[in-house]
C-alpha cells in the first residue's frame, strides 16, 4: 500500500502542479512584470541621480540568459509542478506514516478524514508559518548582500515549523485518552504557537523594500509601489492554497477509489497493523 499512497501523491502533486502554474501565469506574473519594470525604472534613476553629482554616466546593461517569454511560461512552469511533485511525494509519506498509527488505534476511522487534516496540519507548518513570517517578495525588494541570511531563516523558521507540528500531533495521541481529542488537540495547538512565537522572535527580521531614489532632499525616482508588493504576497498565499487544495483533495479521491477497489481493501485487511 506504501508505493500506491506515493503514486498517488505524485499523481495529485502533478495535478495540483499543473492548476497551480495556470493560477500564477494569470495573477503573479502580471506583479512580476511590475516588479521588474520598476527595477528598470530604478536603475535609470540612480543613473540620472548618479549624473546629477557629477559622475559618468553607465552605458553597460545585463543581458539575460533567457527570455521573459521562457521564463514566466516554461521556467516558472517546470519549477512549479516539480515542487508540487515533491509536496505530493512528502505528502504521501506523512499519510503513510501517520494512517500506520491512526489506522491502528482507530480501524473505523476514514483515511479521508486523516488526510485532510493531514493536509491541513501540513499547509499550516510548512506554508503557513513560514509566509507570516517571512512573507516573499516579487523582484527588486530585497538587498543582495542578504540573500544567504534571509534564505538561512526562512529555512531556519520552517524545520521548527514542522518539527514543532510533529510534536504536537504526537502529544495530541499521548494525551487522547487521558483527556480526549478536544482538550488534546488545544493543549498541543497552544504548544505549537509558543514554539513557533519564540523562533520567530529570536529569527532576525529584514524590511527591505526600496525606498526613493534621493540626494540630500532631491528626489531621482519613486520607491517600490507598495501596491505590487501586497497585490504578489496576495496572490502568493492564494497560490499555496490552491496547490495544497487541490493536491488533497485528489489525493482523497484516489482514496476513496482504493476503498472501493476490492483488491486493495483485502490488501488492507491482510497487512500488519504499521505496515
Amino acid at each position: 500500500m506504501e508505493r500506491k499512497f506515493v503514486g498517488a501523491g505524485l499523481l495529485s502533486g502533478l495535478i495540483a502542479g499543473i492548476i497551480t502554474f495556470i493560477y500564477a501565469r494569470i495573477f503573479i506574473e502580471p506583479q512580476v512584470e511590475k516588479a521588474i519594470d520598476y527595477e528598470e525604472y530604478r536603475s535609470h534613476a540612480e543613473e540620472k541621480m548618479n549624473v546629477a553629482l557629477g559622475g559618468a554616466p553607465e552605458h553597460g546593461h545585463e543581458h539575460e540568459v533567457f527570455t521573459r517569454t521562457i521564463q514566466e511560461n516554461v521556467g516558472a512552469g517546470i519549477g512549479t509542478v516539480i515542487f508540487a511533485l515533491c509536496m505530493g511525494a512528502f505528502f504521501a509519506v506523512a499519510f503513510t506514516f501517520l494512517w500506520a498509527y491512526v489506522g491502528r488505534r482507530w480501524a473505523s476511522v476514514d483515511p479521508r478524514l486523516v488526510a485532510g487534516a493531514l493536509g491541513v496540519l501540513g499547509w499550516v507548518a510548512v506554508i503557513g508559518v513560514p509566509f507570516f513570517v517571512y512573507p516573499p517578495n516579487p523582484p527588486a525588494v530585497g538587498d543582495e548582500d542578504t540573500i544567504g541570511a534571509r534564505s538561512g531563516s526562512y529555512l531556519t523558521i520552517t524545520a521548527v515549523s514542522v518539527v514543532a507540528m510533529v510534536l504536537a500531533v504526537w502529544v495530541t495521541f499521548a494525551l487522547w485518552d487521558r483527556f480526549g481529542g478536544l482538550i488534546s488537540g488545544i493543549f498541543s495547538g497552544i504548544g505549537f504557537l509558543i514554539v513557533v512565537t519564540i523562533a520567530a522572535a529570536l529569527l532576525p527580521t529584514f524590511k527591505e523594500i526600496p525606498g526613493p531614489v534621493e540626494h540630500d532632499g532631491t528626489i531621482f525616482g519613486a520607491g517600490f509601489p507598495g501596491q505590487v508588493v501586497a497585490d504578489f504576497r496576495v496572490y502568493a498565499i492564494a497560490n499555496q492554497v490552491i496547490l495544497w487544495s487541490v493536491l488533497v483533495l485528489v489525493f482523497c479521491l484516489i482514496l476513496g477509489r482504493m476503498l472501493r477497489n476490492p483488491a486493495d481493501t483485502q490488501e488492507r485487511a491482510a497487512e500488519p497493523a504499521g505496515a
